[in-house]
């Protein structure tokens, strides 16, 4: 009998498009993954309706109907577990978790950032690469730590910074990108070719030196290319 899919549950505030594109790829067969479940902190947030025409199941936990950070975030625990998940996906869900947490998923729970970390952690990533006159942008896929947008980077994905760019431009070319990158590196995930050991991304139980590059280290479907690498 076939091994049951691992189970992802991705945590979602706004239009949920790399839960879109996650979703694509299982239903393509580039990921060995099924999304047992869509968490929301806000009951607006668009990719709850893309989760409804999948049938998939969604639960929402507002922060306002708790009484402190606390006991939001041990209720979202509960939620999580409650799904047995395999990893936990956040996919533009907007809010800093707490230690606590954290540390209860620390090599499970990985985040998609539009910067090539450690550049420009937080929020305003377009417009900050833009007034520091950089001339090349990213989203860095890294796992979850404490610190926020500190944790060990898996891949990235680069685009130029073209003359005229403005903030949205940049990221509207970047967001593609982001739509391969994260589907694949959940596939290298899934496959336990990377993983978190002891602070740091290994690959294929080596140290990962630099993040793996789409298009350069990762194949579209997930798998490495046969040069680069990234170590």
């Amino acid at each position: 009998m076939a091994a049951e899919p691992a189970r992802l549950v991705v945590l979602i505030s706004g239009r949920g498009s790399n839960l879109q594109a996650i979703q694509a790829a299982i239903e393509a067969g580039r990921l060995p993954a099924r999304i047992a479940a869509v968490v929301s902190d806000r009951p607006q947030a668009a990719g709850l309706n893309h989760a409804a025409r999948h049938g998939l199941d969604t639960v929402m936990i507002e922060p306002a109907r708790f009484p402190d950070r606390s006991a939001f975030e041990r209720a979202l625990m509960t939620a999580i577990d409650g799904f047995d998940p395999r990893f936990i996906v956040l996919a533009g869900f907007m809010r800093v978790l707490g230690r606590e947490l954290v540390q209860h998923y620390l090599g499970r729970m990985l985040n998609i950032h539009p910067s090539l970390l450690p550049r420009h952690r937080g929020l305003h990533t377009h417009r900050r690469v833009l007034d520091a006159g950089e001339h090349e942008h990213g989203a860095s896929v890294h796992f979850v730590t404490p610190d926020l947008d500190a944790g060990p980077v898996i891949s990235q994905a680069r685009v130029a910074v073209r003359p005229g760019d403005t903030a949205d431009a940049l990221a509207e070319r970047l967001l593609p990108l982001e739509h391969l990158l994260y589907p694949a590196t959940l596939a290298l995930l899934l496959k336990h070719r990377v993983e978190l050991h002891h602070d740091s991304t290994h690959l294929d139980d080596t140290p990962l030196r630099q993040p793996l590059l789409l298009d350069r280290d990762l194949g579209r479907d997930g798998g490495l290319l046969d040069a680069g690498h990234g170590r």
